[in-house]
């Protein structure tokens, strides 16, 4: 058998072997994908991630139950509290501390000097040059 004989048949060995190969990982793959579809296993990587979150967050919660609750107290007068102001009957007297703020604000503004006129603009670039 010549050199380039020899050659041809470890080729072609290492391109069966490579077949091979590459055939067993299409039907791993295969394999993989119809057991669980994509979305089942993104949602089931969702599901753990969301998961060890709770876990955490219950371990936390656990040690600091005052801090939570203040923090849910502050957040629930924060959503309601323009029914609270108005029950109070406080939303008037800041809407008038707010308009009188305003007021002031514009009385004290500095005069700006507005020019009554606006100027000429040539249209053409050759207009200016003839005057």
């Amino acid at each position: 058998m010549s050199k380039l004989e020899a050659r041809f048949e470890e080729d072609r060995a290492l391109r069966d072997t490579a077949r091979k190969v590459l055939l067993a990982d299409i039907e791993n793959a295969r394999t993989d994908f119809s057991a669980k579809g994509i979305a089942d296993r993104l949602g089931g990587r969702i599901g753990d991630g969301a998961k060890d979150v709770y876990e955490v967050a219950k371990i936390h919660t656990d040690d600091n139950r005052g801090i939570i609750a203040i923090i849910i107290g502050v957040l629930l007068i924060w959503l309601g509290r323009e029914p609270i102001m108005e029950a109070l009957g406080m939303v008037e007297e800041v809407l008038e501390e707010a308009l009188e703020e305003t007021a002031s604000e514009v009385e004290e503004a500095p005069d700006t000097d507005i020019p009554d006129t606006i100027p000429e603009v040539p249209l053409t670039p050759g207009d200016d040059d003839e005057h």
